[in-house]
């Protein structure tokens, strides 16, 4: 009798994981429950394997429901939020002047793969600009996947037990009281978005494209509600696969020298973005559960999962994690560069 294929293999996992999250009645289990399970599997030497075009479909549901809250009301806000805005790029900047002599001097790793480690970037964005300039592949897709991982595992317990918010509130109405035409709709912005901001080379397309055309839609009153729950779900159960996944083949090595230097990373921009978030709070810029998402340097679609979790203003967090993709990806094609021309 053949095995099970190893994508059969991990959706079971995920599933299993799902399922007793569920029954223990822990915080978003369908994004921590196929998470924990696939990535103790994967560090136990199990084969597994996502399916891409799953992964990235998933994201264009998120992109979506953020489209869904770039409202007037929000986008009369936005000379109020320059300020905070700014202060993100500042951030960004900090963040590589400490991160880069961390990982080379503390971590060993050369000057491309430390800047390219250091900079919270999409995952997919931050390994295609580091292998263009020479980076270490391996070392930046494991430093990015633990910086999400870990910032993930622990916005949880300080959302609930510093800011004293639950992480039950409702991410959307059942897909029954919807009515047809929005989903349908929902459904044509979300193709079209994504394989149109590929066709264009827009990064993040498979959120981004969905994102700005429901965006559109919304402020010209087409759009009215929000992706269902049970899409939402879904979204949040293929993404907590994902990490998971992404540790299959890990050898102790790598565990002992990559992964332990990016989880003390994160460890280090989380002290960063405490003192951010703190600095804000005071001077009055913003709620405090708001300004410590938008200033978590976690995956923009982990942190939207939060966001919606927590009932936070979607618009504020990710028009603030924009900034920092547009930031981190602008600065990118110039660092590659400088570190290109220092080699030769």
């Amino acid at each position: 009798m053949s095995p099970l294929p190893p994508r059969l293999v991990t959706f079971l996992i995920a599933a299993i994981g799902a399922a007793v999250f569920w029954l223990l009645h822990l915080p978003l289990p369908f994004l921590f429950g196929p998470m924990c399970t696939c990535l103790i599997a994967a560090l136990a030497g199990v084969e597994l394997r996502g399916v891409k075009v799953v992964s990235t479909s998933a994201r264009t549901v998120l992109g979506i429901a953020v489209g869904s809250a770039i409202t007037l009301d929000l986008v009369m806000k936005l000379p109020d939020m320059a300020i905070t805005l700014t202060i993100m790029a500042v951030y960004i900047a900090l963040i590589a002047v400490i991160g880069v002599p961390f990982f080379t001097r503390l971590c060993g790793f050369d000057r491309v793969t430390a800047y390219f480690s250091a900079m919270p970037g999409g995952l997919q964005d931050m390994i295609l600009f580091g292998q263009e300039a020479g980076g270490n592949v391996r070392a930046l897709s494991l430093i990015h996947v633990t910086r999400v991982l870990v910032i993930v595992s622990i916005a949880p317990f300080i959302l609930t037990e510093v800011y004293g918010v639950s992480l039950s509130g409702a991410v959307g109405e059942p897909v029954g009281d919807l009515p047809p035409l929005q989903l349908a709709l929902m459904v044509i912005l979300a193709i079209v978005g994504w394989k149109g901001g590929e066709r264009i080379g827009l990064f993040g397309a498979a959120i981004l494209g969905p994102l700005i055309l429901a965006a559109g839609a919304t402020l010209l009153g087409l759009l009215e509600h929000r992706p269902p729950a049970e899409a939402i779900f879904v979204a949040q159960f293929v993404i907590g696969m994902g990490l998971g996944v992404s540790y299959t083949g890990i050898t102790t090595a790598e565990l002992r020298r990559i992964v332990l230097s990016g989880a003390a990373f994160v460890l280090l921009l989380a002290v960063m973005a405490k003192a951010i978030t703190y600095f804000v709070v005071q001077m009055g810029l913003a709620d405090p559960v708001e300004a410590f998402l938008a200033f978590s340097p976690g995956g923009q679609a982990e942190m939207t999962v939060l966001a919606l979790a927590v009932g936070a203003d979607l618009g504020f967090v990710v028009l603030h994690h924009l900034v920092r993709m547009v930031v981190v990806i602008a600065g990118a094609p110039v660092a590659a560069r400088y570190f290109l021309d220092q080699k030769e």
